[in-house]
């Protein structure tokens, strides 16, 4: 049988960009976002603590964190460009900072997806690593393509995005804190 292709599939399963943030800026997020957590909840709240806990803080556009907007679409853009050629509209959800910390029982995120029927098209996920690798145990993410997990690097300012179709998770932080900055960044249907 033969076939006639149109395009060969030009999609990465993740890209990442280590050192994206420096100490010092990741220091200074890690700040804003501990300034007023509270807990996460997913779409379908009264399901959350069955596979998520963890504490959240919303940044929404503003003065004090422009900087973090602007750096993570520079970035996000380059990486798109190279690996996903994803034709993508922007940040249309406030950026997520997230803590998991071991002082809280089995606080992970389990295996899910970040996109939902009828809501934001959300074609790429962004992951930045706040903390040092040494500051924590547990606490992976994982990006999964078959039965075996992909661990991602857990290095401090490496920034990791990914399609928001992969089921990933974040393994139980078992001793210290992991501190993550994640944003989805939307665009037309896919096509």
């Amino acid at each position: 049988m033969n076939c006639w292709q149109f395009k060969l599939d030009q999609i990465h399963d993740y890209a990442f960009y280590e050192k994206a943030f420096s100490e010092e800026e990741c220091k200074k997020i890690i700040k804003l976002g501990k300034k007023n957590l509270k807990k996460a909840e997913t779409v379908k709240a009264k399901q959350t603590k069955k596979f998520r806990e963890s504490r959240i803080q919303w940044f929404f556009p503003t003065e004090e964190n422009s900087w973090i907007y602007r750096k993570l679409t520079n970035l996000v853009i380059g990486l798109n460009n190279d690996f996903f050629k994803f034709d993508l509209d922007g940040f249309l959800e406030a950026l997520q900072f997230t803590n998991y910390s071991s002082k809280i029982k089995n606080s992970r995120y389990d295996k899910h997806v970040d996109r939902m029927y009828n809501f934001n098209i959300r074609k790429l996920s962004v992951s930045v690593q706040l903390n040092k690798s040494k500051d924590y145990e547990g606490g992976d993410l994982n990006l999964y393509y078959n039965n075996d997990p992909v661990k991602m690097l857990r290095e401090q300012g490496t920034l990791i995005v990914f399609p928001s179709y992969t089921l990933h998770e974040v393994t139980p932080v078992t001793k210290g804190e992991r501190n993550s900055l994640v944003a989805w960044v939307s665009g037309k249907q896919f096509k």
